[in-house]
């Protein structure tokens, strides 16, 4: 198996992004190619250990990340992004990491893969750590502007993705919103709440803020905009609430003394432990990172990437969105 990762992309690269790939190495049995200037990468290059299954795919440019991302895609033919998934798109990669430019990875990705038939925008599915069991956000930063069939659409792929990936029997599945009741919201949440009650899902309703990790769903569907403030929210209280807890804990406490109670805890609220958002409807795998992702956050994402393609995960997501279209 191989998989490019975008050496280029995010706030950190190409250094982090480099030692990311040599740890992911040392886990998993694939080939990466790190895609990017080799006079950036090569210097991060120490580990000889597992260069054997590892490639530097020179190219000379990178979509920064304030870019425009469509003119970064058309006008840098040499981006790591667009070269990361021209591998893919002649089958010399199976799958894309990137922590770079989010729209510019998701515009290279539709551009040379071309999306699963019938989905019309692509969208990003966040994963948090729910009170009983992962929860799916979808759409976090993919699309910030949205219409009622979008939200629709993201429900349908989220739910393939959580009955292919997660092994989810028929989640529930709810958009979020500010008030429970039918009738709250903007225009946008109050049509599409039409939709999806008439659709083939669990649906629970509207779901407030306080409620996303409660357990109450396993799947919530907003707008890009929306998602990815909550995405964002949810990693800065849950890294607050770690720190807050570490500098407060009373050291003659048995419990807060055990050290493996401490790990744990700082573990499950983690984001790097899920690595990134995998895009849902491209015909293709690509994991998208966050920009300041940490070496940890890249070897994840690498290892979801693995865990993809290993699992066949296009061709399930693929088959459960025919099975829900013909529902």
């Amino acid at each position: 198996m191989i998989i490019a990762v975008d050496a280029m992309g995010g706030d950190h690269a190409p250094e982090v992004v480099v030692h990311g790939a040599l740890l992911a190495l040392k886990e998993i049995d694939c080939h990466i190619v790190l895609v990017g200037d080799n006079a950036a990468v090569n210097p991060y290059l120490e580990d000889e250990i597992c260069m054997e299954r590892l490639t530097v795919y020179h190219c000379s440019e990178t979509v920064d990340m304030g870019e425009s991302p469509v003119k970064g895609y058309r006008e840098k033919k040499d981006s790591s992004i667009r070269v990361a998934f021209e591998l893919l798109k002649t089958g010399r990669a199976d799958a894309v990491v990137s922590a770079g430019n989010s729209g510019a990875t998701i515009i290279a990705g539709i551009m040379a893969s071309g999306k699963l038939k019938g989905v019309e925008r692509p969208a990003l599915a966040g994963i948090l750590p729910g009170e009983k069991g992962d929860v799916i956000v979808v759409d976090v930063g993919g699309n910030v502007d949205c219409r009622p069939h979008h939200l629709y659409q993201f429900g349908i792929m989220a739910e393939a993705f959580a009955v292919s990936c997660f092994g989810m029997k028929r989640p529930k599945i709810a958009l979020l919103n500010i008030g429970e009741e039918p009738g709250k919201g903007n225009d946008l949440v109050k049509a599409a709440y039409d939709l999806f009650a008439k659709g083939p899902f669990d649906f629970y309703g509207n779901i407030e803020g306080r409620d996303i990790l409660s357990g109450k769903v396993q799947i919530i569907v907003c707008d890009g905009f929306v998602g990815n403030v909550v995405l964002k929210i949810s990693e800065g209280v849950a890294e607050s609430i770690t720190s807050r807890l570490i500098r407060g804990l009373d050291k003659r406490s048995g419990v807060f003394n055990d050290e493996s109670f401490i790990r744990d805890f700082k573990e499950n609220l983690d984001y790097a432990k899920y690595g990134g958002a995998p895009v849902l409807g491209i015909n293709g795998v690509c994991i998208v990172c966050h920009g300041h992702s940490s070496e940890k956050a890249i070897k994840n994402a690498i290892r979801m990437a693995y865990s993809y393609v290993h699992n066949n995960t296009g061709e399930k997501l693929l088959n459960s969105l025919e099975g829900l279209r013909s529902m």
